[in-house]
């Protein structure tokens, strides 16, 4: 890959909270010139629809990562929704479905998805878990995981199922929220490993947070930074080697997760071999995805 294939990279850290506007919601950018990460409008409560109106009109060979999980598990037991005859076949049929069923949910909330009739035995909720949230019972801890994330768990990190949707960790309202944002974008903007990677142009790849910070030399249990002085150290590991940020004292870790994010982005997006993990085969492709940076 060109080593200037991309010229500005952008990490969002995402939210699915009930509401029209989200303080999860941060935006870290770095520019291929060099020069600190800083974050896009960091006053400003970003809404799920803002975000959808900024990846309509990336720069020109953006790199954006999504800190989402942009599927659901498949490859476990052969369906998203195994026993449900309308299970989708791929992701894209499943981000249009979640649309659908919550095209009457404002904010792009996912509330209809979860409670669906046929649906909400998948889910882990906040009173109880499915019936089939463990998959006749073959899952992780954590509940059913895609490939990805296992190669994740031995990255050191600590997934969790999308399809949870309660507790500590819980990511399945991001996921959900997220997949209606992709489904809207119609295809403007190739999102990786869904869509081939062009040869120029904008992509958006999926991000897991604690990627960069392990790569920074923290571990799971400490990946998240909760101030300036914490997040200038991983910022200068040799494995980011970014300028450090303006700033002191304490900083919300969505900030943090967008601003190291961004940096890491911009020293690993030439690396070829995270754009052919070895556990990435066609069919996860287009069923399951993948994490950016995982291995």
């Amino acid at each position: 890959m060109k080593a200037e294939r991309f010229k500005h990279f952008v990490a969002i850290d995402w939210s699915g909270a009930k509401g029209a506007r989200q303080k999860g919601i941060a935006i870290g950018v770095a520019d291929a010139a060099g020069g600190p990460p800083v974050l896009a409008e960091p006053e400003r409560a970003w809404s799920r629809e803002d975000v959808l109106a900024i990846l309509r009109d990336l720069p020109d060979d953006t790199l954006v990562g999504m800190d989402l999980g942009m599927s659901l598990p498949f490859a476990d037991c052969g369906a998203f929704f195994p026993g449900w005859e309308a299970s989708p076949p791929d992701a894209k049929s499943l981000w249009a479905l979640v649309d659908e069923i919550c095209a009457d949910n404002p904010n792009l909330e996912v509330g209809n998805f979860v409670t669906h009739p046929d649906l909400r035995e998948y889910f882990h909720h906040g009173e109880r878990m499915g019936e089939h949230y463990r998959c006749d019972g073959a899952a992780h801890r954590n509940g059913r995981l895609r490939v990805t994330e296992h190669a994740q768990a031995r990255m050191g990190c600590r997934p969790h199922s999308n399809l949870k949707l309660v507790g500590s960790g819980q990511v399945g309202k991001s996921s959900l929220t997220g997949m209606r944002v992709l489904h809207r974008l119609g295809g403007t903007v190739p999102v990786w490993p869904y869509d081939p990677l062009p040869d120029s142009g904008s992509v958006i790849v999926e991000m897991y947070t604690a990627i960069p910070a392990l790569s920074a030399g923290r571990s799971a249990a400490t990946s998240k930074l909760r101030d300036y002085d914490a997040l200038n150290a991983a910022l200068a590991h040799p494995a980011i080697g970014s300028p450090r940020v303006r700033g002191s004292g304490a900083l919300s870790d969505d900030d943090a997760d967008a601003l190291l994010t961004a940096a890491w982005l911009r020293v690993r997006a030439h690396d070829p071999a995270l754009w052919s993990p070895p556990g990435l085969t066609r069919e996860l492709a287009s069923t399951e995805g993948w994490t950016f940076g995982a291995a």
